[in-house]
């Protein structure tokens, strides 16, 4: 086997150069008067609308799109006034019922409609007088034909008339989106963000909320009689609902009959894993390795049952290889810290998404987190869960990460989308397989917001056939679940970073390419219930490839729109490149719930692949979405790039696919070098990807089976990288060493 390769060296940064053009129609588009009669008409009847209402001081908007549209398709001319582009104004974004079309809501000053009311009628009187009707897209977007207009003698200039049209070219009507909620349980409501305080606007429709019950400027949680008054009287400012997540996902317990006498060194300098579930036995053989606190309030009356689940996720954490000889990792044991925040029948997810955040500031030190609380709830196709969002600000926010369960359903239940918080984006998120690698029957199913690939892998999670030994208050139990799959992502990300000394983006993507194989994708609906794959049982799968491979990792931070290195010295052989290649690439971004299905505020592009002899990269998965970016002719569709190339998406995988007859690449002659960029662009205008940092694992391997490792280790040194073979014995050796208690005489 080799050792996986750790690269360091220095990225280069590049600003965009290129600049906006004026604004075109897509080929075969076009705009009529009569479309745009309908648009200045809709807006009419909103001004009507808010005229008439005094509970916020501007009016909430809603753009109905006829695509999924992409940043630079949103409407430009249109809401934008005094200064302040449209894009700043939205505060929701969600799809249609066939998940095709974007329906956009915008916050917006009632000047702002009379203007945009006034524009598109002066555009109107244009397209009826210089275009008889209709605008194609060969008109507007030649020079030559729109010269021969006289703006002077207009009430809007030529680029404003030219932005409106392309504007209405997207937009099928305005109105007022309403969400439809359930009024008869508990539930978290999410109001539209206004300039409105939302005790303020909740005091102004009669219900009476406490600041108790506030998670952030635009969540409460209301009871049903609070919602009924709230959809009664302002139903427009429901941006999202989700029930107070009070009923857990369900897990199967069995009493082992071959009990064991446990037993159990001391805790050393082992690291410490975070787990967040329901109460811990501090009776059990391996109390010694965990440090417990009891969140729940000792006036809440609990029973046997509410210390199972949670002491046998600790359970697998410290001691899961002793208990499953066959899972046995090879990262050893863990100390956990464990906090006890549900009963067995659950809890309020209000008052566990509180505590997350003051646990998490309180245990600095911890980098890993368990969470194999889900709820039985399916997630929503327009938004994340509060839940979720919490852990995803958390994650951006400090530097640790979540694994959490991918959630169970019962076996004779048809499919079932995974519960909350399992649309956590910036977490690892982990489903259940058999030990053939198959889903489990009590297996839920992403993708989360229809492009977000969760769960993101699967592992070994007992099943009816061969159930998990784990140990609780009760002894050696039996259980399947996708609760005790979790923790044994846990333990190897934890390897990774707090032994090994990765930061969480490499051992993010080293976990998930370490499931994905040079076989073609699955199926969609494999992907939905297994992610990118099954993660390998031993540690060295992990940090070691076969002979026929070079594997490397690398990090780097981007800084501006291009991060770039295009000193790669693959090795050649009868000038050639005799190699696939693959790569996964992960981040964590900041994320705005309120903007809905558009959830993450920057994407990372990755390109990765020969430098031809224009000095650019032939990346190996064909993507050519920067070079409209830069300037360029190349067009993707939204839809495309989303489901394509991932766009939006904080796990990127290239690759390509072993085949019978797979050949080697040509050298170009003026670079002989490979090449990765990475793009960095932003949903919203903030600067939210500066300074944000990525992890990126690259494969290649050599289609006769010849190991070049050596060659690629010289080359690259010779170039300037300093390369780190991750040894797995050496790295346990400076990680012992580092963590000795030295006494001074």
């Amino acid at each position: 086997m080799n050792d996986v390769l750790h690269l360091k060296g220095q990225f280069e940064q590049k600003a965009n150069g290129s600049k906006p053009g004026a604004p075109t129609l897509a080929a075969g588009k076009y705009v009529t008067a009569n479309h745009l009669i309908k648009l200045r008409d809709d807006l009419i009847e909103m001004c009507k609308f808010w005229e008439n209402q005094s509970l916020l001081p501007k009016a909430l908007v809603t753009a109905y799109y006829n695509k999924i549209a992409a940043k630079s398709n949103r409407i430009n001319a249109i809401f934008s006034y005094n200064g302040l582009p449209a894009n700043d104004t939205i505060v929701g974004a969600k799809y249609n019922d066939t998940i095709d079309k974007h329906i956009i809501t915008h916050y917006v000053s009632l000047d702002t409609i009379y203007e945009s009311t006034r524009r598109i009628n002066e555009a109107i009187k244009i397209v009826e007088k210089e275009y008889n009707g209709k605008v194609i897209a060969k008109q507007l977007n030649d020079p030559t034909f729109i010269k021969k207009i006289n703006f002077s003698k207009c009430q809007i200039g030529k680029t404003m008339f030219q932005q409106i049209i392309v504007d209405a070219s997207f937009v099928e009507s305005f109105g007022i989106e309403e969400s439809s909620i359930d009024k008869t349980k508990d539930s978290i409501i999410t109001l539209y963000k206004t300039d409105q305080n939302i005790k303020s606007i909740m005091d102004n429709i009669g219900v009476k909320v406490y600041s108790s019950k506030i998670i952030d400027e635009t969540s409460v949680l209301l009871d049903p009689k609070q919602i009924d008054i709230l959809y009664q009287k302002a139903p427009y400012l429901i941006a999202m609902s989700t029930y107070d997540f009070n009923k857990l996902s369900p897990t199967d317990f069995e009493k082992s009959k071959n009990q064991k006498l446990r037993v159990i060194p001391t805790p050393t300098i082992e690291p410490t894993i975070g787990v967040i579930d329901t109460l811990f036995d501090e009776e059990v053989y391996f109390k010694e390795w965990v440090t417990y606190k009891k969140m729940i309030s000792d006036d809440i009356q609990v029973n046997s049952e509410d210390y199972l689940h949670g002491t046998s996720v600790s359970s697998i954490i410290v001691d899961g290889p002793s208990l499953n000889p066959d899972l046995d990792d090879g990262c050893g044991r863990f100390k956990v810290r464990h906090f006890g925040v549900s009963l067995a029948k659950g809890f309020s997810s209000f008052t566990i998404v509180k505590q997350i955040k003051e646990i998490i500031t309180s245990n600095s030190d911890i980098r890993v987190w368990n969470l194999s609380l889900g709820s039985y709830q399916e997630i929503h196709k327009n938004f994340i869960s509060i839940e979720a969002s919490s852990l995803d600000e958390i994650q951006y926010e400090n530097d640790v990460i979540f694994v959490i369960s991918a959630t169970n359903k019962n076996p004779n239940e048809e499919d079932k989308k995974i519960g909350y918080p399992a649309d956590s984006i910036n977490s690892v998120v982990v489903s259940s397989v058999d030990y053939n690698k198959k889903p489990t029957n009590y297996s839920r199913t992403g993708i989360v917001l229809s492009y977000f690939l969760k769960p993101d892998v699967s592992y070994y999670g007992g099943s009816s056939e061969r159930m998990l030994v784990t140990y609780n208050s009760l002894g050696e139990y039996k259980v399947s679940g996708t609760s005790y799959a979790a923790p044994w992502i846990a333990r190897k990300l934890s390897y990774l970073i707090d032994i090994l000394g990765f930061n969480r983006e490499v051992a993010k993507a080293m976990i998930i390419d370490s499931a994905i194989g040079w076989e073609d994708f699955t199926s969609k609906k494999l992907k939905a219930l297994k992610g990118y794959g099954v993660v390998p049982i031993h540690i060295k799968e992990i940090v070691s490839s076969p002979k026929s491979e070079i594997k490397f990792v690398l990090s780097g931070i981007s800084e501006k729109y291009d991060t770039y290195n295009y000193n790669f010295p693959v090795p050649i052989y009868k000038n050639q490149y005799p190699y696939l290649a693959k790569a996964t690439l992960c981040y964590f971004p900041k994320c705005t719930r309120s903007q809905g299905v558009d959830y993450t505020n920057t994407e990372l592009d990755i390109y990765f692949g020969r430098i031809n002899d224009k000095n650019t990269i032939n990346s190996i998965n064909r993507n050519t979405q920067s070079i409209e970016d830069e300037g360029g002719s190349s067009h993707i569709f939204e839809k495309e790039a989303r489901s394509l190339f991932q766009k939006w998406d904080n796990v990127k995988h290239i690759r390509d696919v072993v085949k019978k007859n797979n050949r080697t690449r040509t050298v170009y002659e003026k670079n002989k070098n490979w090449g990765m960029s990475i793009k960095t662009k932003e949903r919203l205008n903030g600067k939210d990807g500066e300074g944000i940092r990525f992890g990126v694992v690259v494969t290649l391997k050599e289609i006769n089976g010849i190991n070049r490792i050596d060659d690629f280790i010289q080359s690259c040194s010779l170039r300037g990288w300093l390369v780190n073979r991750i040894n797995v014995e050496n790295k346990i050796d400076i990680y012992q060493t580092a963590n000795e208690d030295i006494e001074f005489e």
